[in-house]
């Protein structure tokens, strides 16, 4: 669904959790905690200090569909600034998605989410709306959602801005499984940028973090162990909902991107078994389907100092 008629059917139901959301709340024994948190996710408002965050940041992801329908996490950037609050419920981005990224060419009146982290202060803040215009300078979002999640699992690094986009002669590759590079990124990786949906609620972007090889590759495929968090499960419950899934893996000595669209879907395991890193019983499989590899990351860093609250691997396999 897009257009007006998304719009108006998002702003009807953002208040409270969606089925996916509560599932797996109940199942996880948190739904009486969570609960707490269900006003986060009522329609707010850019004022006050979230509109100081967003003019001071340099770093964001977008999740959206591309021109064919498919599923996108793509990074954004430019100088503190180029996030700038038009009005209490209007985001403009003052950049576009780099030459080559999957979602250069955006089409308007979609769902989407954005993810804005401060990695050097450990804070990140998540927007979900509607794209309502493009244009050469950026984007304008309409938003719906706009709430903070916690530090945890973000590990520390200042963001410098690459003055050639730390791009390489190295063409964009288009493919339909990894190759033994791309399963090298992911297991060297301590961060990735995660993209989901759901039918009315729309298009979300999170964050998930944690010890390098905490993402696991196997046959071509990817599994992460789920950790404890806010118990609100909004990624979570989104691939309840639809196992349509994007992930990003940036390089940030490199600039090197790894782009996947794919499908992802919840399992729940005795916990403590090797891999439960942070023995929630929960691990989340992922299939990619698309691959876009190149070096499109506008940003770097040289330093990074891993998050305090990381678990320790717990299988040998996720070492190599």
């Amino acid at each position: 669904m897009t257009g007006s008629a998304f719009s108006d059917t998002a702003r009807q139901t953002t208040a409270g959790f969606h089925e996916g959301e509560l599932a797996v709340q109940r199942q996880a024994g948190v739904a009486r905690d969570a609960a707490r948190l269900a006003g986060m996710l009522a329609p707010a408002q850019l004022r006050g200090g979230v509109t100081r965050f967003l003019g001071d940041r340099s770093f964001a992801a977008i999740t959206a569909r591309d021109t064919e329908g498919t599923l996108w996490t793509s990074p954004l950037a430019g100088p503190p600034g180029f996030l700038h609050a038009a009005s209490p419920v209007a985001l403009d981005v003052r950049t576009l998605p780099a030459d080559g990224d999957p979602l250069r060419d955006l089409p308007v009146h979609q769902p989407v989410g954005l993810i804005v982290v401060e990695f050097a202060t450990r804070r990140r803040l998540r927007i979900n709306g509607t794209l309502t215009r493009t244009d050469g300078e950026g984007l304008r979002i309409d938003v719906e959602q706009a709430y903070g999640n916690c530090p945890q699992y973000i590990q520390s690094r200042h963001l410098h801005l690459a003055p050639t986009m730390a791009r390489s002669s190295e063409p964009v590759r288009h493919a339909g499984a990894l190759t033994q590079a791309d399963t090298d990124l992911i297991r060297r990786s301590d961060t990735f940028l995660i993209g989901t949906t759901h039918p009315t609620r729309g298009s979300d972007a999170s964050h998930r973090g944690g010890p390098p090889g905490f993402v696991r590759v196997e046959d071509g495929q990817l599994w992460w162990p789920d950790y404890w968090g806010n118990n609100m499960f909004n990624t979570i419950g989104n691939l309840q909902t639809d196992p349509t899934s994007a992930l990003l893996f940036c390089d940030f000595t490199t600039g090197r991107t790894l782009h996947l669209s794919g499908r992802a879907e919840l399992e729940w395991t005795d916990p403590g078994v090797p891999g439960d890193d942070d023995r929630t019983g929960r691990r989340v499989h992922f299939a990619p389907r698309r691959v876009v590899a190149g070096h499109l990351l506008p940003v770097l860093a040289d330093t990074v100092s891993a998050a305090p609250d990381n678990p320790p691997l717990t299988d040998q396999h996720s070492a190599l």
